[in-house]
């Protein structure tokens, strides 16, 4: 066949586009043509081009998506006619767009936390921003929990760092609905309680959690937590949420070089102390199969959205309360200052001309001698006469 006659292909992005409205994960779409997920993930990138039958089967395939969506697309502008414009804006492009890239690569967890979160259809639009809020938390907090596990080695600290990051969200929550991917935002957020180094000084991490009952579980993990923080995220993201490696260093705020090279030597690192895992997909099946091992759980949505709320108010009152201290010390310090300037008394100074401070000086010889003269004249001489009244 000839590239005249082939069969019409549309662009790579609207090759990804498509598949992602189907929530079609990269393995489906391979084992439908018959290539692996490397061959569909570089038709969609434009490093390469479907030829022959494949390309004949790939065209048919993304076709058929088209032509499916085309009837649910024509009843959303219908519905969107009639919808106010304003509950559309609070809801923002959450719903429409995947919330976690994981699922591409067949992430086991995050899979079953998009059903849970897609209950109500991926055409239908939250009610509210709680209700909003709570379908992006159904969906995303369970993987979640487990990928702050797998970075840190603590149950207690993973469903913190998850807890904490949707509190964040929920905060902020009109600059998360209207981001491209809200999923990754918490995520990131998620990531980066977990990985702070203050943690370090808090008492309850003096000692190391229980580990994994399983040996090939603790020895996987192990080899985790040995990694520079920076390697154990970008292997999570890249072997383990399957992330693409641009996705994975703009997630980690570095260069794509940076990012490769921090994969490759953690890759190498599991490789030397773990062969079996040299392979990627093998690497990808025991990271999933480590993180569904533990029966971490997050809390309910609710509790998260109160608490936050919660801290938020106590923060709040705390502030205004220091700025009241900071303005009642400021206004007794003016009351209490002086209003006008007072100079400051001259040093004192030596005065000539005046004599010396003088007094009794100490007895002498003749003086003392005398002195007891007149004592004793004192004793023999006669009574003092006394005048008597007639």
């Amino acid at each position: 066949m000839t590239q005249s006659s082939a069969s019409p292909l549309p662009t790579p992005k609207e090759r990804r586009r498509l598949r992602e409205s189907k929530s079609l994960t990269l393995a489906q779409v391979a084992a439908k043509v018959g290539v692996t997920r490397e061959t569909v993930r570089a038709w969609e990138s434009g490093r390469s081009t479907p030829r022959g039958h494949k390309r004949d089967t790939y065209a048919k395939l993304l076709a058929s998506v088209e032509a499916e969506g085309q009837a649910p697309a024509a009843t959303a502008a219908a519905t969107a006619t009639a919808t106010p414009v304003r509950s559309r804006r609070s809801v923002g492009r959450w719903d429409s767009a995947p919330l976690d890239r994981g699922q591409e690569r067949g992430g086991g967890w995050v899979r079953a936390a998009a059903e849970a979160g897609e209950s109500t259809g991926p055409a239908a639009f939250p009610k509210d921003a709680t209700d909003a809020f709570d379908r992006l938390y159904a969906y995303a907090a369970p993987g979640l929990v487990r990928q702050a596990y797998l970075l840190t080695g603590r149950r207690t600290l993973a469903r913190e760092s998850v807890e904490r990051a949707f509190q964040l969200a929920w905060q902020r929550w009109p600059e998360v609905a209207v981001d491209r991917d809200p999923a990754g935002w918490v995520r990131a957020a998620a990531y980066e309680y977990a990985m702070s180094p203050w943690h370090r000084l808090r008492p309850s991490h003096r000692h190391p959690e229980a580990p994994p009952a399983d040996a090939d579980d603790r020895a996987l993990l192990d080899v985790l937590l040995s990694m520079p923080s920076s390697y154990r995220r970008t292997l999570l993201l890249y072997d383990g949420v399957g992330l693409d490696l641009p996705e994975t260093a703009a997630e980690t705020e570095a260069t794509t070089p940076a990012a490769a090279q921090r994969l490759l030597h953690a890759r190498e690192a599991v490789a030397e102390q773990l062969p079996a895992l040299a392979v990627p997909d093998q690497l990808h099946r025991r990271l999933t199969e480590l993180a569904g091992a533990e029966k971490l759980q997050a809390p309910k949505s609710t509790l998260v959205r109160t608490d936050g709320e919660r801290r938020t108010r106590f923060w709040t009152r705390s502030a205004i309360a220091v700025t009241v201290l900071i303005i009642g010390a400021t206004a007794l310090t003016l009351h209490t200052a002086p209003t006008r300037y007072e100079p400051v008394p001259a040093p004192g100074a030596m005065i000539s001309g005046v004599p010396p401070r003088t007094g009794p000086g100490p007895l002498t010889r003749a003086d003392k001698k005398l002195r007891d003269k007149l004592h004793k004249a004192a004793e023999s001489s006669p009574h003092r006469l006394a005048p008597e009244v007639d």
